[in-house]
């Protein structure tokens, strides 16, 4: 039988590696750091599809933080640094665009936040699986400097098109946007390297509420909105552990 001091002595011994182990859990990976770069496509009225055309896709770079909410959730503030560029000539179908040879660029400065779902629950690597998916989703604002050019715009080819004139009258008139709300949304995919480095890749699709994200609406069809999306891949850091505690990894 133990002697009593034994007996306490061991309790208060069990007592402080639960404290112990409680802080290596608490002190596990909550922040994360990413960058990455790619292109953006701008949708608009500018494009003979809905979707956009790579034809006229630009750089875009962007840097993030991440607070780790738990496995499964996490809040990143984000931010994107690019271009929209746009161009009737850059097509040579319908044949009327070439005609109407509208163009616009800007540069653009997204801020926005995020709340990203990993569907694997392995935010921090705590699985130890090479993929983990994740989707997105949340709010933001986009500054812009748009600058139009109709410059070569045929006054003769569309001489009976009174409502195009003068919806372009209406565009011209009006100063455009210098800054937007927007609403990220997409999907991506971690690589894990290292229980700390990931490479990434991503798509985000940004649902606006404006028609005169190019500069055009009445000019060009004001029954749509005007949107854009990015490609792009690129590096996350976690600081901290996501296994403070040393033991073994479990692979499911």
């Amino acid at each position: 039988m133990k002697h009593p001091i034994q007996s306490i002595a061991f309790t208060v011994a069990l007592f402080l590696a639960g404290i112990s182990s409680a802080r290596a859990q608490s002190g596990a990976a909550k922040w994360q750091v990413g960058i990455n770069g790619g292109m953006l496509i701008y949708q608009g009225d500018l494009t003979p599809s809905d979707m956009g055309s790579y034809q006229t896709a630009q750089p875009v770079f962007g840097l993030y933080v991440s607070r780790v909410l738990n496995p499964s959730f996490l809040l990143r503030t984000n931010l994107a640094v690019g271009k929209l560029y746009g161009n009737d000539a850059k097509y040579d179908s319908p044949i009327w665009r070439k005609e109407r040879n509208y163009k616009f660029t800007s540069p653009i400065a997204e801020i926005s936040e995020l709340l990203v779902w990993n569907m694997f629950d392995n935010n921090g690597n705590e699985l130890g699986k090479k993929f983990s998916p994740y989707a997105f989703g949340g709010l933001g604002v986009t500054f812009l400097r748009i600058k139009r050019d109709t410059s070569n715009f045929n006054t003769h080819y569309f001489a009976a098109a009174t409502n195009l004139v003068n919806g372009l009258a209406a565009d011209l008139s009006r100063m455009p946007p210098r800054a937007i709300l927007v609403a990220p949304m997409g999907l991506g995919v971690e690589f894990n390297l290292t229980d700390r480095l990931s490479l990434t890749a991503e798509t985000s699709f940004r649902l606006t509420f404006t028609d005169y994200l190019d500069g055009f609406s009445f000019g060009a069809n004001p029954n749509k909105k005007d949107f854009y999306h990015s490609h792009t891949i690129g590096l996350l850091y976690r600081f901290g552990k996501s296994n403070s505690l040393g033991c073994p990894v479990i692979v499911r």
